[in-house]
């Protein structure tokens, strides 16, 4: 499933094509996503204005000129494709189709149909059942060691676990959780109630660093996932720990990089660094 960064780079390259521009039409070619497609996307969407594209968490929001929000989310294999000219034919998977004024346009394509499109109003937005109590975001301003450490106090879960949690940190995935843990040398295994403190405070930096330096290499390239241009993204060859099960720390090359299953999720750290 795409993580913060793959939904960070994909609405970067939706606001470079469409913020400013005017939908002329907008064609839902399918109601069956995760959630039923809005009867009235078509009728609510034509003609407005993109007013901005933001993410939050792992969601998309495309804000229009009249205070519509429509949140989007890319499921496990969605993806957002951009174009000029002529629109293609559909393919079989273009669920969603999006045609401006001015000549770019985007496709909703998504296989396995998990991603989904519902609408909501600006005003209401921090109050929608998708959004409503998502913790802050890992590279606001709100985000720092003393945050982390009151949403970790009296937590007896893995650390692991608790960062993956949406109400903690938003848009964390489990790809680069342990590459953040990795690089504050914190076990995943740690119980998250003692990451409080001196160690939240090393974290909170880890997390930023991996999650700015993902973002620049426009994500990860794991199964699904490309760029609303078309691109992969290629941070996967920076990785430190994750998939890299077997092969030598980077860090103290005394010790080889282990796997373990935590939430019925993968899980790769340095047992020899990480404590």
């Amino acid at each position: 499933m795409p993580e913060l960064p793959e939904v960070e780079t994909v609405c970067r390259g939706l606001a470079l094509a469409l913020e400013g521009r005017r939908l002329s039409r907008v064609v839902a070619r399918r109601p069956d996503l995760r959630l039923p497609l809005p009867v009235d996307l078509s009728a609510r969407l034509e003609g407005r204005i993109v007013a901005a594209i933001r993410r939050r968490a792992k969601y998309m929001l495309w804000e229009m000129d009249d205070g519509t929000v429509l949140i989007g989310h890319l499921g496990m294999s969605g993806r957002m494709h951009v174009g000029e000219g002529a629109m293609p034919d559909p393919k079989p998977h273009d669920h969603v189709t999006f045609e401006t004024v001015e000549g770019p346009w985007v496709i909703f394509n998504d296989h396995r149909r998990f991603g989904l499109m519902v609408l909501d109003h600006r005003d209401t937005l921090d109050g929608h059942p998708l959004l409503a109590g998502i913790g802050p975001e890992p590279l606001g301003n709100r985000f720092d060691g003393p945050t982390l450490s009151r949403a970790l106090a009296g937590r007896r879960t893995p650390i692991k676990a608790a960062l993956l949690d949406q109400k903690v940190v938003a848009g964390l995935g489990n790809i680069y959780v342990s590459e953040a843990l990795f690089r504050a040398r914190i076990s995943p295994l740690r119980e998250a109630a003692t990451v409080a403190g001196a160690r939240a405070a090393r974290l909170v930096p880890a997390i930023r660093d991996v999650l700015n330096e993902a973002i620049a290499a426009g994500g990860s390239t794991l199964r699904d996932y490309v760029r609303a241009d078309g691109e992969l993204g290629y941070f996967q060859h920076s990785f430190k720990v994750y998939d890299r099960e077997g092969a030598p720390c980077p860090a103290c090359d005394r010790s080889v990089i282990l796997r373990i299953v935590q939430s019925n999720r993968s899980t790769y750290y340095c047992p020899r660094c990480q404590k």
